[in-house]
């Protein structure tokens, strides 16, 4: 099923939820509906499910257009963020509905395989009302699987469960869309979450579609600085600078940092003088590496999360932050040298437009 969303709006009352906006998620495919609270990921869900109208523009299905067609006749499968189950129904019947409606045979097999999956088997003749919230999610997730429709939207429906669980059914959700024929649009407001699914994503912010593509391609070539922002975690760091040359030995454009050193960067000549350079909490060290630039820094916070440590450190350009792989301790208020390579930075025009990006695994 090819899905198209044409100039597609919403206003409710005097305010606008969702500005025009074209895309035409892939067949078969993964789509993240990345972007914060409020973003507008839900209300765009509704209208392509059928729940809701959009103000303007077209919302068509292999080429036709769908206004009037009621949800059940779309056959669209919808997980919300609030589960929803037949609180009368055990859980091996609430999965089993939508296989009954059609007349399936082997249902028993497909609700265990399912039950097993999500990691629900042993709750399966149990009511919803004696299960957890996030065992509940669950059910109304094997519930949509089951029902295996061309459409498949899910609204942040991990959000409810413990972080354990959400990494194994990530993966586990990733196996069963890759062997399925479901176009699947997934919301979430985690960066994380849309490089684990890959595919495509969409990235909105404050009901607009900034840039929709590759995941891989939208996370390393972001088009703005708002695509920038909610695609990075923790959030890139942006530092204020302006263009010059870097002199006759150097021979190439230059950026220098407020507050910082001059960097040679390849900028086109038609680049604004105000700059922003992002450079994302990866790209920071505390050891050098060849070609390294340093900055002189003062801890301010360091927090160990997972594998990773995560340090604020106030340096000459600002506060950044470094995603540092492995358990580091810091002291607050200890000097710090952090070291980057300026084949990692990214530069954006006083628009906030991208002008330069780097390739992946550093360079021009």
């Amino acid at each position: 099923m090819q899905l198209t969303l044409e100039s597609v709006s919403k206003k409710v009352g005097a305010q606008t939820w969702l500005y025009d906006m074209s895309m035409a998620p892939r067949s078969a495919a993964v789509t993240v509906l990345l972007g914060a609270t409020q973003a507008g990921k839900t209300s765009l869900m509704r209208i392509m499910a059928g729940l809701d109208a959009p103000s303007g523009g077209r919302v068509l299905v292999d080429g036709q257009s769908v206004a009037g067609v009621s949800v059940r006749e779309r056959n669209v499968a919808m997980v919300y963020q609030q589960f929803i189950n037949y609180p009368s129904l055990k859980v091996r019947d609430n999965i089993a509905s939508p296989l009954k409606l059609r007349g399936e045979k082997g249902i028993e097999k497909r609700v265990h395989e399912l039950a097993e999956k999500l990691h629900i088997e042993m709750f399966l003749d149990r009511y919803p009302a004696e299960l957890s919230g996030g065992q509940q999610q669950r059910v109304a997730l094997a519930r949509a699987l089951a029902k295996g429709a061309p459409l498949m939207l899910l609204d942040e429906p991990l959000v409810n469960l413990d972080y354990k669980l959400r990494e194994e059914l990530r993966d586990e959700l990733s196996a069963l869309f890759a062997t399925g024929d479901s176009t699947v649009i997934y919301a979430t407001t985690e960066p994380g979450e849309a490089l684990l699914l890959g595919g495509y994503t969409a990235v909105m912010d404050g009901g607009e579609l900034l840039q929709y593509g590759p995941t891989a391609e939208v996370f390393h070539k972001p088009k703005s600085l708002r695509v920038a922002r909610a695609f990075s975690d923790p959030p890139m760091n942006l530092i204020k600078a302006s263009t010059g040359l870097q002199g006759a030995t150097a021979g190439a454009n230059g950026v220098q940092l407020e507050g910082g050193p001059l960097l040679a960067l390849p900028l086109p000549d038609t680049v604004s003088h105000r700059v922003t350079v992002g450079m994302r909490a990866s790209a920071l060290r505390v050891s050098r590496q060849p070609g390294d630039v340093d900055l002189q820094g003062v801890v301010e916070l360091a927090e160990i999360s997972g594998s990773d440590t995560f340090v604020h450190v106030s340096t000459p350009v600002g506060e950044l932050v470094a995603q540092l792989t492995g358990v580091h301790y810091f002291e607050l208020g200890a000097q710090v040298p952090m070291y980057f390579n300026p084949v990692h930075l990214y530069v954006f025009d006083a628009e906030g437009l991208l002008v330069l990006s780097p390739v992946r695994g550093g360079g021009y």
